[in-house]
């Protein structure tokens, strides 16, 4: 007599499992063991995922080499919007499903993007610090716009993107936006007009939002041309990826004057070394890539990445699929799952 082996699901990036209560709770009802791993190298993730049939990631390189030597994976979720971190190019070719959770914190980051704008717009560090070293009214004010009648451009309009003009359009501010790969324009209704190109819209705007993911396209998309095209009395938040900003054009634009200031919640390098000189200006808000945190999104996201993984281990499709050309194939447990004995 032979029964069924039990699905095996590698967690990456935690020393232990016990932090995930959720995942593994779910994943072992179903049928799946949750094992964690540590190791961030190439070769350690190799030896650690090997016989997975489903990873779960967070910031550990997914790599092309690694992905080769899965043996019988079905499924990579990535427990967030971005996917750097997996080669979805090389998941394809093996037949792997590359998965994200597009929709489980948009509110969270278009309500952070717009708290960091209105930051730099009131200047709310510098006042906060001028009041603590006793200062009252005293601090020397650069301009103050009201924001009714500036302009947003918002690079990306899709979920969060889009979230943040619903957010913005009640304050008064007229919205532009630049997305290559938009399907459609928004609706007229939205108030939202659509640029074709991003030069335009950082020509015309006072403040620019980033909401694109970070490709070998969007990488340093926003480098030393682009930031003097800038208005110097203009801001730029970033709430994406880091290096969607050449972080070192930027540090020269802020020192300089470029552009008024920013407000950042992702770096080049994370975290960002204690020298960096971006940490020392004054005009710029800082934080530190939490801007998908609240406490019923992080509930969310465990419970809708093991969904995904048990929907695929189940033989049907994600919600989140990222590499959807392998709908061409058939869907099952996977071949290479033999029979154990009993």
């Amino acid at each position: 007599m032979t029964s069924q082996r039990r699905f095996l699901v590698v967690h990456t990036d935690t020393a232990t499992g016990e932090e995930f209560p959720i995942e593994r709770a779910a994943l072992d009802e179903f049928g799946a063991d949750m094992v964690a791993t540590n190791a961030r190298d190439e070769d350690g993730l190799i030896e650690a995922t090997r016989d997975a049939d489903a990873l779960l990631v967070n910031h550990s390189l997914i790599t092309r080499r690694v992905i080769e030597n899965l043996r019988c994976c079905q499924v990579i979720v990535r427990k967030g919007v971005g996917y750097d971190v997996v080669d979805v190019a090389a998941a394809t070719e093996r037949g792997v499903l590359v998965c994200t959770l597009p929709d489980i914190w948009t509110d969270e980051v278009a309500n952070h993007a717009l708290a960091l704008l209105m930051a730099c717009n009131r200047r709310i560090l510098a006042l906060d610090r001028s009041l603590r070293s006793g200062g009252w009214r005293s601090y020397k004010q650069v301009r103050i716009g009201q924001l009714r009648d500036e302009v947003l451009g918002i690079v990306g309009y899709g979920r969060i993107g889009s979230a943040l003009a619903r957010r913005a359009v009640p304050l008064g501010m007229e919205i532009i936006a630049y997305d290559p790969y938009l399907p459609q324009p928004p609706p007229r209704e939205s108030g939202v007009r659509m640029l074709a190109t991003l030069e335009e819209l950082l020509d015309s705007s006072d403040f620019v939002s980033l909401h694109c993911p970070l490709t070998d396209e969007t990488r340093h998309l926003i480098s030393e041309p682009q930031l003097r095209r800038m208005k110097p009395t203009s801001y730029i938040v970033n709430t994406a990826r880091g290096p969607i900003i050449h972080q070192a054009a930027l540090t020269a634009a802020l020192r300089e004057g470029w552009i008024a200031g920013a407000g950042l919640d992702v770096f080049e390098q994370e975290p960002p070394d204690p020298s960096d000189p971006l940490l020392a200006l004054e005009n710029v808000v800082l934080a530190p890539h939490n801007g998908f945190y609240s406490d019923p999104s992080v509930g969310r996201m465990h419970l809708r990445a093991a969904e995904e993984v048990i929907e695929t281990l189940s033989g049907r499709w994600p919600r989140g699929l990222l590499n959807v050309e392998l709908r061409t194939q058939p869907r099952g447990r996977s071949a290479a799952l033999a029979p154990s004995p009993a």
